[in-house]
């Protein structure tokens, strides 16, 4: 098993009330299969924007190689050897 890249972009609805607000979202994850890159991307914006996944859209989830991740965090915890518990 090998753990990928993913690209996972969509639209979400965060002021559901009297005026509905779209907003578009694109979010890097690492992880082994598409299935759970989506599971990731609805979890972290559920729990940091407190959105509801019926109001998330998924438009496209598309694999993609190292060089074309832009966030260096996760590019750096992919390189990573081993954990070190403290």
């Amino acid at each position: 098993m090998e753990v990928k890249y993913y690209r996972v972009t969509g639209r979400m609805l965060l002021s559901h009330d009297k005026f509905p607000v779209w907003w578009k979202f694109s979010k890097e994850v690492r992880a082994i299969k598409r299935e759970h890159a989506i599971e990731k991307v609805l979890s972290e914006l559920g729990s940091n924007h407190r959105v509801k996944r019926y109001h998330i859209v998924i438009e496209k989830v598309e694999e993609i190689p190292p060089e074309m991740v832009k966030d260096r965090n996760l590019l750096a915890m992919g390189q990573l050897k081993k954990w070190v518990k403290i």
